[in-house]
């Protein structure tokens, strides 16, 4: 008898487990992703090392479901993260996955108003920055006795960018943890004591060859400043998506100014800008509404951005690690990409980088308007707003066929919707200021940072 239900528990695992990749629109797991739910759900500590874009946050997500209690009403799972980008993109993928499970993210850079309203009913899965979550720590705001379980997701950002002492000091309040889940895209990265890291079990899959084919190019500018070069490269590239990445914020403004003169869509991302800022950009980027997203190191890792064909590196990155998660954001998993070094004529290449080529970019293909814009509405989640309500909005009010529709993010607050350039004036003249459910939302084009 115990045999007959140990095979229907599997069973219906594997079903429950299918019907939220389909869910997320996902074929099937990859190998690191289901030798990571097995371990992390068998065993006490685990170790994570993957490189970026392969799957990490759905290798532990999955995990989690078999661990919480729905009749618990506290707090069991924290995940710590580096960035506030990390966190959205977490509590997205976590919400996609419909469990029925309450998850909320916290962050710097928005009101602490609005973690108080969204954590007032505790959530069963807490993201967050080290800084957010310790102010919430600080002012006792919810109890720490159920955590359970303790993510540190990209652990290794989060000692580098300087966030040993606010981490030790929430390990430190949580008396409960008896499973720990560390995640890495870099190698040999010494984990600090107060982890409490216990033997753990490593998953390592940073070694694993893969089947993806990266490309590294190297074009030689011809000009004391680069920027004509990069307009050709990107002129020969044409109409596909990539990031071009900078070193520093006036970098991005200067290099911003030039491809708006020679109307390059493009929408802009770096620390330096509100988080209010950030997030649309990566909302217009990922919908097709920006061709190009120019960007600093802090694009490299840890974001929910779409596959690309390519990367640029318009400035040079000053380390190993920096270049290698550049890469990392083309040729992913199984496809193929191409890293562009734009050197300058009397630049010289750091050590690091080897194997590239230099190549010719007099060839020219067509770079044509961007098809999509992205429209805001000024309502989202709160309002009990549905994706279904704006699909219906839109086909039915706007006049838009299936086809016509684009990506569409909700918020707790307001929603981003991809449509046709050429859609644009006639849907904001018939939909602004109308109804979708009970709240009159305004209508708007989402001007590009």
């Amino acid at each position: 008898m115990p045999k007959i239900n140990e095979r229907n528990t599997m069973a219906n695992k594997i079903k429950e487990q299918q019907d939220i990749l389909d869910k997320l629109n996902i074929q099937t797991l990859h190998p690191m992703q289901k030798e990571a739910i097995s371990v992390i759900g068998s065993t006490t500590n685990t170790v994570l090392l993957s490189p970026t874009g392969t799957g990490k946050t759905l290798a532990f997500l999955l995990p989690l479901l078999d661990i919480l209690d729905p009749n618990n009403p506290e707090i069991q799972v924290l995940i710590i993260v580096p960035s506030r980008e990390l966190a959205i993109q977490i509590e997205q993928v976590a919400r996609d996955m419909g469990s029925g499970f309450k998850v909320n993210a916290v962050y710097g850079g928005r009101p602490m108003s609005k973690d108080k309203i969204e954590i007032k009913h505790s959530p069963s899965i807490l993201i967050g920055t080290p800084g957010r979550i310790l102010d919430h720590f600080d002012a006792d705001r919810f109890s720490k006795a159920n955590i359970k379980t303790l993510i540190l997701d990209e652990f290794d950002k989060s000692l580098e960018d300087g966030f040993e002492e606010e981490m030790k000091a929430i390990i430190g309040q949580l008396p409960s943890i008896n499973k720990r889940i560390l995640t890495s895209a870099t190698q040999g990265v010494k984990v600090p004591s107060f982890v409490r890291l216990n033997k753990p079990t490593i998953v390592d899959y940073l070694s694993v060859k893969r089947t993806s084919t990266l490309a590294i190019k190297t074009v030689v500018s011809q000009t004391k400043t680069k920027l004509p070069s990069l307009l050709e490269l990107l002129q020969h590239i044409g109409n596909h998506q990539g990031i071009v990445f900078c070193n520093l914020r006036d970098s991005i403004d200067k290099v911003s100014q030039f491809l708006k003169r020679n109307k390059i869509s493009h929408s802009c991302f770096s620390g330096g800008m509100e988080q209010k800022e950030r997030e649309r950009s990566l909302i217009t980027f990922r919908n097709g509404s920006s061709q190009i997203l120019l960007a600093t190191d802090l694009a490299s890792r840890g974001l929910d951005i779409p596959e690309l064909n390519f990367i640029i590196h318009y400035e040079l990155p000053k380390h190993k690690e920096e270049f290698i998660h550049r890469n990392g954001r083309t040729a992913r998993v199984n496809s193929k990409g191409t890293a562009y070094i734009l050197k300058g004529h009397d630049e010289q290449l750091p050590e690091f980088i080897k194997g590239s080529k230099s190549i010719n970019i007099s060839k020219k293909a067509p770079i044509s308007p961007s098809f999509w814009e992205t429209l805001f509405i000024s309502g989202g989640r709160k309002d009990k707003i549905s994706k279904g309500d704006i699909v219906g909005l839109f086909l039915k009010q706007g006049g838009l066929t299936q086809d016509e529709l684009g990506t569409i993010e909700l918020k707790q607050d307001c929603a981003f919707v991809a449509v046709p350039f050429s859609k644009v004036k006639h849907l904001v003249n018939t939909l602004n200021n109308t109804r979708l459910k009970k709240k009159k939302v305004r209508i708007t084009v989402l001007e590009k940072e």
